[in-house]
């Protein structure tokens, strides 16, 4: 069942989206009320994603804004049920990997720039810097985050996959790779299991990201105990623990919370992505 439905002018997306039936918004739109249903789909039916929806789904990641018109990015698109099964290996074991009927990895890719400078034998030096891994990284992330909103608009549901992150090089031998790329996340991508227990998950307040003219750490943080309970009262609904605060500081608590990936920056120089 698509994402979106037919009601959507009756309920308040926004309210939901920051788990305030008080906000409300007085400007949207269609695609605006779309985006607010967005959430991540961690459990997929067996149906499978077909080529038509795959090339809608690339064609709407190629038309995301991008740094100079260099397109730093490629995606690869794994429906093998046993390279998934490897790559899920390699990602925390997710389950979800295996169980998605398509998993596109996502690639910040300069070696195109390589092969064009090697092709017509020009200087290729500012790839050394951190601003052209950037470069590949951001563009990306953009191409994938307008691949999402097409997808969701095709009834598809998804989930990122940052722990493609945590073995970089054996993604990039699984999925041959040259250099000067590496991936940088990975989008399990199907048709959402109704079943699975989860909704659209309570998103920061405004307060807490808009800054108006200079940034305002007081007003910022003010809402944050608010923005923890109502996060908490959502994981009760669904099982789960914790409040946002709790998260947030263990998952930056140290080297060991990062799952391996305190050793990109020794990655991206073997991938000759130096990053100077």
């Amino acid at each position: 069942m698509p994402l979106t439905d037919s009601t959507s002018t009756t309920i308040n997306r926004a309210g939901i989206r920051y788990g305030d039936p008080d906000f409300v918004l007085g400007a949207t739109s269609p695609v605006i009320e779309h985006q607010l249903r967005h959430r991540s789909v961690r459990a997929f039916l067996p149906t499978p994603v077909t080529e038509e929806e795959l090339r809608a789904i690339v064609a709407a990641a190629s038309s995301a804004s991008t740094s100079s018109n260099l397109q730093a990015w490629s995606v690869i698109a794994v429906t093998d049920p046993e390279r998934k099964r490897r790559l899920s290996d390699l990602a925390a074991r997710q389950k979800f990997i295996i169980e998605a009927p398509l998993f596109l990895v996502w690639v910040a890719d300069l070696d195109r720039g390589h092969r064009l400078a090697e092709r017509d034998s020009k200087p290729l030096g500012a790839t050394v810097y951190l601003e052209s891994t950037l470069l590949g990284v951001i563009d990306a992330a953009l191409a994938a985050q307008n691949a999402v909103v097409a997808l969701e608009s095709l009834g598809l549901g998804s989930v990122f996959v940052g722990a493609v992150r945590d073995h970089p090089e054996e993604f990039a031998e699984e999925l041959g790779l040259p250099p000067h790329s590496v991936a940088v996340f990975g989008l399990a991508v199907g048709h959402p299991d109704p079943t699975e227990d989860a909704d659209v998950k309570p998103r920061l307040p405004q307060t807490a990201v808009l800054h108006r003219e200079t940034y305002d750490a007081g007003r910022a943080d003010a809402d944050l105990p608010a923005y923890d309970e109502r996060l908490a009262a959502y994981n009760r609904a669904h099982g789960l623990t914790g409040a946002w605060t709790e998260r947030v500081l263990a998952r930056l608590a140290g080297a060991a919370s990062l799952a391996g990936r305190e050793r990109l920056r020794g990655i991206l120089e073997r991938r000759d992505l130096p990053s100077r």
